[in-house]
């Protein structure tokens, strides 16, 4: 099981490393946009280009945050039941979380596969949609290896 937690680890920070230089290219294509404007030389496409990056900043970034567990977790209420009570709650709780990605990524997968066949680009640049959208189902199975890896830690009691 420790191989299997340190190879989604290592997906997970992969996918952060991708989320972070997309916020960092989001940054300076805005600076740019804002200083360039002002010699009234905008930069043509930058909205369309940061929608698309915002999508693989947040896409990507989730599996790692729930790998921390750096998500927001109100403990006060669950912190008050017995351990076994508290260890169906967070099993429960992440099987829920599993079939919900497993969902929104198949759907993703899908909706990208629809992208491409229709040929839908976006209105400036005409940059395709389906890879963001391709990117974003993958790190929706990405997080499921996560909750699968918190499930094992819950059975093993190492979970919290």
């Amino acid at each position: 099981m420790e191989w299997f937690t340190k190879q989604t680890e290592g997906l997970c920070k992969l996918l952060n490393v991708i989320a972070g230089c997309a916020l960092t290219f989001m940054m300076l294509l805005t600076v740019t946009d804002v200083i360039l404007r002002f010699f009234r030389m905008p930069v043509v496409g930058a909205y369309e280009l940061v929608a698309f990056a915002g999508g693989v900043v947040v896409g990507f970034a989730i599996p790692m945050t729930s790998f921390k567990k750096g998500h927001i977790f109100v403990d006060f209420f669950i912190l008050r039941f017995q351990p076994k009570t508290r260890m169906l709650f967070h099993l429960t709780t992440r099987l829920m979380g599993l079939v919900l990605f497993l969902i929104i990524g198949w759907n993703m997968i899908r909706m990208g596969m629809d992208m491409l066949h229709s040929g839908e680009v976006s209105l400036t640049l005409e940059l395709p949609f389906y890879p963001v959208v391709y990117g974003i189902g993958l790190a929706c199975f990405v997080q499921c290896l996560v909750i699968l890896t918190q499930i094992a830690q819950v059975f093993g009691g190492t979970y919290e």
